[in-house]
């Protein structure tokens, strides 16, 4: 399998002492130190390390390792040479939570000082309970700890854990590993979406007594730590053919549609959308608890009634063409986790089974962006023990997931701890039905996010591309405002299928601004300006600046005589030449302006891999819209 990501260049055993490494670690700096490692401009690594006493100071309920420490041998670093100079190093390394049980840092210098980092993935992993672990390289089905895509009390768990304990779960991406790393869509094209997702768990919860949670507790889930599985950081987004599973603008995008993208720490960039490198909050899109057989069967029953009389009843179905209207019991890619298929009790839940494409009253795909490092989910508890179950991560995500495979999906893992809060069903959560199973999980974000200070929004009001007005209806509005964002941001020179996957991926906000006002309700989208980071992501998505410029456009802009726009360009070969780091143009301006800009355009070459559409379903055209 391709690795991807950092190659790790200096290894660290931690049960050895610094002198005992296979690369010896050094303490003091002098120029006749000799390199244990050697690394090249632009690639990734990664360099692990001991604790800047090298493992002296213990876990132990003790300060005496602290009284006695000979501090003449403090802050142990590895020592790299990097090729070819001048440079612009990336490090990749985890930043982990710090727990109450864990007092220690690790110092980091790698030629120059970089300062300190909360902790080790070495030391984590021998801390931290792994209860999923999952292998790359074999299915779903077989893992060690088998994985489900269904939701039913019956699925049994594969493992359990104690409140308190810090736990590692691990995840494939929501398809199983059936969309590829390659220059092809037609594995999104012909995706069965019987079989997803894919969730590790579930997960039993015990008290500190090892009591099992009870029906009407709260499960309280909180993030500790998060991320890209390593050797494995990469992702993809796409858009589902509109014959199979389509999306939010599946009438105006009816063509299956990837992007791929890559990761850089905490940044991730796309060589099928150049110009655009941001910061991704890491989430999952699913975490639940299982549903009791009453909660399945009113699922079931409400589900069915849309999916066989929506179309008669729902006006929305004029508007927004995704199908089916829902998605039901189905034995075709079912998968529950140690039941074998084929046997009595494999057929019989299995045609009971709930499919986990929404989110519902257990939690589950609630696609929050904001669920990252820090955060908590208070879950209800509907059977004994909760049976928690997650998955579906994200490196990032655009609120609504407008693509409907429209994050940035990977594979990746979660550290996890649970509180159970008794009784917690009643103190806190509402029913907001008929009966005191109809109640939703309450979320708490962390406060770990992406910055970004300055913002274009682009306003949506509940009136349809045809012209006719929608009473108070968000989702039309909604609509509205993405098809706004993408045809405004398609005048810098970006496909309209670019644009649709960006605005599904990266971080921009959605909001209901207005919802009584009659009769139009207002959504806005928000997109952060300074992801558009051209010059700053040319040499990974093509190598070479020229093929981010339509030379036509330049020349159409040259006979206008304008000297900054020729200067501009050529400043940027130079640049290029002598591999300096180009600050002067380095974010597109995509605000508007008194002039339509000129100068350089980003080519609409390379553009996201496509498939053709070879159904007959009418398309909606906006006929005021740019072609």
């Amino acid at each position: 399998m391709e690795q991807h990501g950092a190659r790790l260049v200096f290894p660290i055993d931690v049960k050895k002492k610094p002198w005992e490494q296979k690369l010896p670690l050094h303490n003091r700096w002098h120029p006749d130190i000799p390199p244990v490692a050697v690394v090249t401009v632009g690639e990734l690594f990664r360099v692990e390390m001991v604790d800047f006493s090298g493992g002296r100071i213990t876990k132990e309920y003790s300060a005496e390792d602290i009284k006695n420490a000979d501090p003449s041998i403090v802050s142990f670093c590895s020592y790299l040479t990097v090729l070819c100079v001048p440079v612009q190093l990336v490090f990749y390394f985890n930043v982990f939570s710090s727990y109450p049980y864990v007092c220690m840092h690790a110092c980091m210098h790698v030629c120059i000082a970089l300062g300190y980092n909360n902790i080790i993935l070495a030391f984590l992993k021998a801390w931290f309970l792994s209860v999923v672990p999952v292998d790359l390289k074999k299915k779903p089905w077989e893992q060690t700890l088998p994985l489900h895509n269904r939701w039913h009390p019956g699925i049994p768990p594969v493992a359990e854990i104690k409140v308190r304990e810090v736990f590692r779960v691990e995840m494939v991406d929501w398809t199983g590993g059936m969309i590829k790393d390659n220059d092809s869509a037609i594995d999104v094209k012909t995706m069965d979406l019987s079989s997803v997702h894919y969730l590790s768990g579930p997960i039993r919860v015990l008290d500190e007594e090892g009591n099992p949670a009870q029906p009407g507790d709260l499960l309280a889930v909180e993030i500790c730590n998060l991320g890209p599985l390593p050797g494995d950081e990469w992702g993809f987004t796409a858009s589902f053919d509109r014959e199979n599973g389509g999306g939010f603008l599946t009438d105006h995008f009816p063509c299956a549609t990837k992007a791929i993208w890559y990761f850089e720490g905490i940044f991730a960039y796309s060589p099928q959308i150049p110009g655009v490198r941001f910061p991704g909050l890491t989430h999952p899109g699913i975490v639940g608890t299982a549903p009791s057989r009453d909660l399945l069967n009113i699922w079931n029953d409400r589900e069915r009634e849309v999916e066989e009389n929506g179309l008669k009843h729902l006006k929305l179905c004029e508007v927004l063409h995704s199908r089916p209207l829902a998605n039901l019991p189905s034995t075709k890619g079912c998968h529950l986790g140690k039941i074998q298929k084929g046997t009595p009790e494999w057929e019989k839940i299995a045609t009971e089974a709930a499919r986990t494409i929404p989110g519902r009253e257990n939690g589950g795909n609630c696609d929050i962006k904001n669920l990252s490092r820090g955060s908590k989910v208070y879950l209800p508890v509907f059977i004994e023990g909760a049976n928690l179950s997650t998955g579906d991560m994200h490196f990032s995500q655009g609120d609504g997931e407008i693509a409907f495979c429209g994050a940035i999906e990977m594979s990746g893992f979660l550290e996890l701890k649970c509180e159970i809060i008794k009784g917690g069903m009643k103190e806190y959560l509402t029913p907001m039905g008929p009966t005191p199973l109809h109640v939703n999980p309450i979320f708490e974000i962390g406060p770990v996010e992406p910055r970004f200070s300055e913002w274009l929004v682009f306003e949506g009001i509940s009136v349809d591309e045809s012209g006719r007005q929608h009473y108070l209806d968000a989702s039309v509005a909604y609509k509205r405002a993405v098809l706004n964002a993408i045809d405004y941001l398609s005048k810098f020179g970006y496909s309209k299928e670019q644009m649709y996957l960006l605005l599904s991926c990266c971080p921009c906000e959605g909001r209901i601004s207005g919802i009584v006002d009659s009769p139009n309700a207002v959504a806005t989208l928000a997109v952060p300006t300074s992801i558009f980071d051209q010059v700053n992501s040319h040499k990974r998505n093509s190598g070479n600046i020229h093929s981010l410029y339509e030379q036509q456009t330049f020349d159409e802009d040259r006979k206008m005589s304008s000297p900054y726009v020729c200067w501009s360009y050529h400043l940027c070969i130079s640049l290029d030449i002598f591999g300096m780091v180009f600050d002067a143009c380095s974010v597109q301006d995509i605000r508007p302006k008194t002039k339509v800009p000129v100068g350089p355009r980003l080519v609409r070459t390379p553009d996201v891999l496509k498939c053709t559409y070879d159904g007959n379903l009418p398309m909606t055209k906006n006929p005021s819209a740019m072609a």
